[in-house]
């Protein structure tokens, strides 16, 4: 990509806020991105702040132009989408930061993205998010003369500073949903799998965001030295990225924690199942004694109905038919008949 082209289109002011400060005090709030840049170069020693929103690519373009910034760090800006970096090329250092705030009524994590060029006399800011609220670090470098005063790099760290705490609001809203799934979770709750997995998401999404940042800043302290930065703000990096270590030990904990849950919602959930297997094989086998003892009362019963049967017959040529002894012979063999299957059940523990 040529940050060249372009020519003379005109360009879509997306600017938010400009600022040339000298020696830590502001001195000029240009309009525009070609008015900051003139005010800059007519200040020795002074320091540009440009903060763009959402820029057209013919803007990104034009401060490629004025500030020497390299193509490819402008192809990423223009895009987006980037996963947290920092790049150096030559005298500027190209910075993505993806910034997250907690949304308590979706409950839900959403990610912003912002890109920062920090060249030796200049620091330039573009969102394509609504977070984070870089006027907030504005105002609190403003009333730090002190800080504003070392340049550039106290403009990154401050920003680099209020993306991390940033992030403390999340940690706490992620742990508060993780709470409430453990509920959810031995509450029997249904809807507890599509949750977990939903927050899962939401954390891979955060590790991705967070976990470049520590290496980034021991990068920045370790390359302190060389590029003259103060004492001072080398403590004030290591804090940030103090910060940053807790953040990222959490969400490492939070993802372990879910896998977790997630292990032991499945547990319960094939232990309900198997409960609910023990008690529809105990129904099963209880009907199934039932049945046994249904059966063995009908055959007890049918044995003597069996014997009268044949005596009620009263075919002419039947020898018992006119025996002395066949009435009570007949009722001896139905009782014996009926006691030898009583025992016969009984022993098989049909009765």
């Amino acid at each position: 990509m040529d940050p060249r082209a372009g020519g003379d289109e005109p360009i879509k002011q997306s600017v938010i806020d400009n600022a040339v400060y000298v020696d830590g005090a502001r001195v000029d709030s240009p309009l525009s991105l070609s008015d900051a840049i003139a005010s800059l170069r007519s200040r020795p020693g002074a320091m540009a702040w440009i903060g763009l929103y959402r820029p057209e690519e013919s803007e990104l373009l034009k401060a490629a132009e004025e500030f020497g910034l390299h193509e490819l760090a402008i192809e990423d800006a223009i895009v987006a989408h980037q996963r947290p970096k920092a790049d150096r090329y030559g005298g500027t250092l190209f910075v993505v930061l993806r910034a997250a705030q907690y949304l308590d009524k979706p409950e839900k994590v959403e990610f912003g993205e912002l890109h920062v060029f920090v060249g030796p006399d200049f620091v330039l800011t573009v969102r394509h998010s609504e977070a984070p609220d870089l006027s907030k670090v504005r105002r609190r470098m403003e009333s730090d003369p002190d800080l504003l005063r070392q340049g550039p790099q106290a403009v990154l760290y401050a920003i680099l500073d209020a993306v991390v705490d940033g992030y403390a609001p999340v940690v706490a809203g992620l742990q508060n949903d993780i709470d409430e799934i453990e509920v959810q979770v031995f509450g029997g709750d249904p809807a507890a799998p599509r949750r977990i997995y939903s927050l899962s998401r939401e954390v891979i999404e955060f590790q991705r965001a967070t976990s470049p940042l520590v290496p980034m800043l021991d990068g920045f302290i370790a390359a302190s030295p060389k590029y003259g930065v103060d004492e001072e703000l080398q403590r004030y990096l290591r804090d940030v990225s103090d910060h940053a270590i807790t953040v990222t030990e959490r969400v490492a904990g939070f993802r372990q924690m879910l896998q977790d849950i997630l292990i032991v919602n499945s547990t319960l959930v094939s232990q309900q199942q198997n409960e609910e297997m023990t008690k529809l094989t105990g129904a099963s086998i209880a009907q199934g004694n039932e049945v046994k003892k249904i059966s063995a009362w009908a055959a007890i019963l049918f044995a003597p109905t069996l014997v009268g049967t044949i005596y009620g017959m009263n075919f002419d040529h039947m020898p018992e038919l006119h025996w002395l002894l066949g009435y009570p012979v007949a009722l001896l063999l139905m009782g014996l008949v009926c006691l030898t299957l009583y025992l016969v059940f009984k022993r098989r523990d049909w009765l």
